[in-house]
């Protein structure tokens, strides 16, 4: 029998239309869609499916958004064809603001109160590119170690390890203008910023993990049924303590995602399914591992097997 990971992307992944055809198809996503427009207080799913792309794209709101999103296609592939079309997961991960909806998934985290605490963690991240404006950049076709080098003498942080020859810096304005012209000197095959909110998942996202504190604190969270594969430490958690140690530590550490696929595959993953919009991750996976087998649950279509 094989074994299945379930994965959910992270902010990036939000397209204006996003859900709609779901929405319209199944009567388990357009619960959770409803659900989250009940919860925020304002019509999330209006704006999934209409836009503007300018609110979207918007950290506070991309990342209920994508959370709403992923949700909505799990309860519609578990609605249409339950345990065959994404399988029961002896492993689940997610990248990023994705590893909230896999504590959703593994049954640590209620949706409502993931959604509240991912719609707080979107409004600090925001906060703290007001407080020190920062951004992102892609070094594509380099070593990991000599990223990291860069990112030390440019004084910024490495963001994402996602893939062999694809890893992401991350700090103030200039810090990563001066990364860029190093890492294109030092034989980059290729650099590129990233159109993000800020300096994400480095030493300037502090103050929201000092703001997510309390929240994350007074959650309820639970043991998960499921094992997680933590993005900052790439161990294998469930208990509630655990898991709030890697939701705060994650705000302001890389997101090692390349690392999370090889250990799922060291603990005998052989098939991920990515659920939720875009297939970025699934991309990733096949450059971390080129035998494994991929799925992409992201449409009303996705769900026909």
């Amino acid at each position: 029998m094989p074994g299945i990971a379930h994965i959910f992307p992270g902010q990036g992944a939000q397209a204006v239309g996003m859900g709609r055809d779901l929405y319209e198809s199944s009567a388990a996503a357009r619960r959770v869609f409803d659900e989250a427009d009940d919860v925020l207080g304002f019509s999330l799913s209006k704006l999934c499916f209409d836009g503007p792309d300018t609110e979207l794209t918007r950290t506070v709101n991309t990342q209920p958004a994508i959370l709403t999103m992923s949700i909505a296609c799990l309860r519609a592939a578990e609605e249409a064809n339950p345990g065959v079309l994404v399988g029961t997961p002896s492993l689940v991960a997610g990248h990023s603001l994705g590893e909230y909806t896999a504590l959703i998934a593994a049954g640590a985290l209620d949706f409502a109160e993931a959604l509240k605490l991912v719609r707080e963690r979107g409004r600090l991240m925001e906060y703290c590119n007001e407080l020190a404006a920062g951004t992102m950049a892609a070094v594509l076709g380099m070593d990991e170690a000599v990223v990291a080098q860069i990112a030390r003498d440019a004084d910024i942080d490495i963001g994402n390890v996602n893939a062999p020859g694809q890893v992401s810096i991350s700090g103030s304005l200039e810090g990563v203008a001066r990364g860029m012209e190093l890492a294109k000197e030092r034989g980059a095959r290729r650099v590129v910023q990233l159109v993000v909110g800020g300096a994400f998942h480095s030493r300037l996202m502090a103050p929201a993990a000092e703001g997510l504190a309390g929240a994350v604190a007074a959650a309820p969270v639970r043991a998960a049924k499921v094992p997680i594969v933590a993005n900052s430490t790439t161990e294998i958690i469930r208990t509630p303590d655990e898991i709030r140690a890697e939701l705060l530590r994650g705000l302001t550490t890389p997101v090692l995602w390349a690392r999370t696929v090889e250990v799922m595959v060291q603990n005998g993953i052989d098939t991920f399914v990515e659920i939720g919009p875009g297939n970025v991750l699934t991309g990733l996976v096949k450059r971390v591992s080129e035998n494994a087998t991929v799925v992409n649950i992201a449409t009303a279509a996705s769900l026909q097997g």
